[in-house]
């Protein structure tokens, strides 16, 4: 199971990765209540349609999370949103395979509870990697990531030469 918080979720449905990426995962895709509400509350935007598609067709899970105590002590901790805490939360009670997390503080989080991640960017260069898109597409993803997400140059720069190949 992978479990994904708003921004990455998002950000793999704009660069239009969601779809290739929920036919390959080959396991389930999870996300707590206030992910969805997150992603899905605006029903204006493109993405939010096309995660409420996948949701409706039960390609992604929603799932209440249990443990509130948890939530609240890594939302205070780490300065993190409700729908990171929750992800992480719920990636944590379900013994998720790897958390989709893009948020720095909840990069920190994960690490301190020894769950893997991966991000955006980490999921373009996996698909890539297996050959499910072609250099020049995976280099337009790439520079659409650069537009939407809040990514450092340096983890950028270090992405391009591993899609170059």
């Amino acid at each position: 199971m992978i479990v994904f918080d708003a921004s990455t979720l998002i950000l793999i449905t704009k660069i239009e990765l969601l779809g290739v990426f929920l036919e390959e995962f080959g396991m389930e895709v999870a996300i707590p209540k206030e992910v969805e509400s997150e992603c899905c509350g605006n029903k204006v935007m493109f993405d939010a349609f096309v995660i409420q598609k996948a949701l409706d067709e039960s390609k992604i899970k929603a799932h209440g999370v249990r443990n509130k105590k948890l939530v609240a002590k890594l939302q205070l901790d780490f300065n993190l949103g409700k729908g990171e805490a929750e992800a992480i939360t719920l990636a944590f009670e379900k013994k998720a395979l790897l958390v989709g997390i893009d948020d720095k503080n909840g990069i920190s989080a994960c690490k301190l509870l020894n769950l893997a991640f991966t991000t955006a960017i980490g999921i373009l260069l996996r698909i890539h990697e297996k050959g499910l898109i072609d250099r020049d597409t995976a280099m337009a993803k790439l520079r659409a990531l650069a537009r939407h997400g809040r990514y450092k140059n340096s983890i950028l720069e270090d992405a391009r030469p591993r899609l170059e190949k």
